[in-house]
């Protein structure tokens, strides 16, 4: 980086602690956020005793701001246990779907634009939280296992064992690494369950199945819950943006340290957490501005096409066809 690009960084991470600091009501703990976050962004190995010195601490003990730990029922039923490592008296055991739910209500009630949920099995599986999700009106494609239960059809794996040959369809979920990621994939929607769609449902239901191409014997399975009207590209779509959500994860611990805390006790986990993803957070909205300064500095812009796909013909429109909010809340 030229120190053009070393200045804007650091206005740009003053701007964030602008930003953060009524979080705190006191000046030290806010300079101890700074000089946390600034080590965690630095060359240092993410663990407490490092980034003490790295900042100057002589020990990582008040160099410690949210997210959701599990524990184990070998845990909260230890109280002395939990209370040796500061872990709340009201904190009591809870599944990971559970912690699921927590968090994403607490996206709904921000200021967030959430539309969807997508999500491996282990969530998926967990019939609560699909229920919470359509009693929030929010849209999910979630992961479940080839034993999951499809009303009135019986268990999902055998209910595309039946679907023929032209059912499966060649389709994208997404850029990877190394281009698309394209499967065959097979959807289809379920009838409405009377007792919780009523009699005029908003949204639709799905079974979604995704082959691999070369493996023909892989198949992953996923419940969906979308607005009427909504196409299976789309479904799929939010399928896939489970691995940019995964490629995040290791992208945080990788760069910020997400997963190399050394910590005793519950507080200073759920701090070093919480800066390491603000860490993260900044670098990729850093990243995502040099990139779309560098895509408005080398491509020229274009009028769209006035000619339009609608579902399966093309049109001439004079307005470009309607977005959809493809954003969507993860758990882990």
């Amino acid at each position: 980086m030229d120190e053009r690009a070393v200045e804007i960084w650091n206005d740009e991470l003053d701007e964030l602690f602008l930003r953060t600091g009524h979080r705190f009501r006191r000046v030290e703990p806010r300079r101890r956020m700074r000089d946390y976050i600034r080590g965690l962004l630095g060359p240092v190995r993410k663990n407490g005793w490092q980034l003490a010195e790295y900042a100057g601490h002589r020990t990582p003990d008040r160099l410690q701001v949210d997210r959701e730990l599990y524990l184990p029922k070998s845990w909260t039923d230890d109280r002395d246990r939990c209370r040796a490592a500061h872990i709340p008296d009201e904190r009591a055991f809870a599944t990971k779907p559970d912690l699921a739910k927590a968090m994403v209500l607490r996206a709904i009630a921000s200021p967030l634009p959430i539309a969807w949920v997508t999500a491996d099995a282990a969530y998926g599986q967990e019939w609560r939280l699909r229920r919470m999700l359509e009693e929030t009106g929010l849209g999910y494609v979630l992961a479940v296992p080839k034993s999951q239960q499809v009303p009135h059809f019986g268990r999902v794996d055998h209910l595309f064992s039946q679907a023929p040959d032209q059912a499966w369809e060649r389709r994208s979920c997404g850029d990877g690494a190394k281009g698309p990621r394209v499967y065959h994939w097979a959807a289809l929607q379920i009838t409405p369950i009377e007792d919780f769609d009523g009699e005029m449902p908003t949204h639709q239901r799905w079974a979604l199945a995704r082959r691999s191409i070369s493996k023909p014997e892989e198949i992953a399975y996923c419940l969906g819950y979308a607005p009427l009207g909504t196409p299976v590209e789309h479904l799929v779509r939010v399928a896939g943006m489970r691995w940019a959500i995964e490629e995040a994860f290791q992208a945080a611990k990788n760069e910020c340290g997400l997963d190399q805390y050394e910590v005793r006790r519950y507080t200073g986990w759920m701090r070093h957490i919480t800066l390491a993803m603000l860490a993260h957070a900044f670098l990729a909205v850093m990243a995502a501005d040099a990139a779309a300064k560098g895509a408005a500095e080398t491509v020229p812009a274009s009028r769209p096409s006035p000619w339009q796909k609608f579902g399966g013909s093309w049109q001439l429109s004079t307005h470009p066809p309607p977005s959809t909010n493809t954003s969507p809340a993860h758990a882990r």
